[in-house]
Formats: C-alpha cells, structure tokens, sequence
C-alpha cells in the first residue's frame, strides 16, 4: 500500500451500519430534517438586502460599524451603526420581522411561529424605544425596500445629525 493512501471500505454487506431515520431533538422547532437544515442556514447577517445597502453607503463615502450593540448594556446588534451620530439602521427579514406587506402565517408548525416572529416585532419594538432614550436615531427598513432609497435617507439623517452636532 502507498503511504499516505486510506483503505477503501467494503460498500454493502453486514459490516456497514444501519441508516439512522432523522428525529429533531426533543426541543426542537423543527417539523423535518429539511426544514431544520433551511432555518439553521439562515443568516443573522451579511444578508443580501444589509449586503446592497452597505455597498451603497461605502460607495457614497460613508464609513460605519456592521453588526454592533449602539448601547453596550443591551444585548441586540444593529445592522449598520454610524457611532458618532449615534444612527443605528436596521434591515429587517419580510419573514423573521413580520411585515405587513409580504408576512404570511406559516401552515406548517404555527403555534411555534407565531409567537417567534410576535415576539421579534415587540423585541424591535422595545429596541426602538430604548435606543431612542438613549439619544440615537433608529432606522428601520424592510428587505424588499430599494437599497438605493435606504441609503438615500440613511445619508440624509447622517448629514443632518453631524450638521447638528457641529452647531
């Protein structure tokens, strides 16, 4: 045998194992394999939607933080954060945030669902308030709005806060 070469394993017979049937664990939200596969591939971040407005905003000249807590003390991240400003912008999943326009209600395991994406609107909701107490400026937009647009209002807001602060 050359070293280094590995043995090939016998296919079929009685030495290889039982294919095991997929179960979720016992805490687990997912109705299936596949759909456990699909939700854990998601993305928190780097999303195509965040992806096209960040290019947009760097392209314009504007420099940010990606993924960062605005308040130190409260575990949540916002997508983009313009600290000096103190403009936190958010993009939010049509899906995970439940927006008016495109949110359905899923068929498959909605006694799980619902209340996950209720509680994901009263978190923004509560985030919201929190960042605002603070002094920051909160932006929000849905995924399916036009990057171009977003940032758009993401500069002006900018602008108009650093002219604020200069004063």
């Amino acid at each position: 045998m050359i070293a280094g070469a590995r043995k090939k394993k016998p296919i079929g017979g009685s030495s290889d194992p039982q294919p095991e049937i997929w179960s979720p664990p016992a805490d687990s939200w997912a109705s299936s394999a596949a759909v456990r596969r699909n939700m854990q591939a998601n993305k928190s971040r780097d999303t195509s939607p965040e992806m096209a407005v960040r290019r947009l905003l760097h392209d314009s000249g504007l420099r940010y933080r990606v993924a960062r807590r605005p308040l130190p003390d409260l575990r949540r991240t916002a997508d983009i954060v313009f600290g000096p400003t103190k403009v936190a912008v958010f993009i939010d999943g049509c899906y995970w945030h439940g927006c008016p326009e495109h949110f359905a209600t899923p068929k498959t395991n909605s006694g799980y669902w619902s209340p996950k994406i209720e509680g994901n609107r009263l978190r923004d909701r509560d985030t919201d308030a929190r960042l605002n107490a603070a002094g920051w400026l909160v932006l929000r937009f849905w995924e399916h709005e036009d990057p171009t647009e977003c940032v758009g209002r993401i500069a002006k807001a900018v602008a108009d806060r650093r002219r604020a602060a200069a004063r």
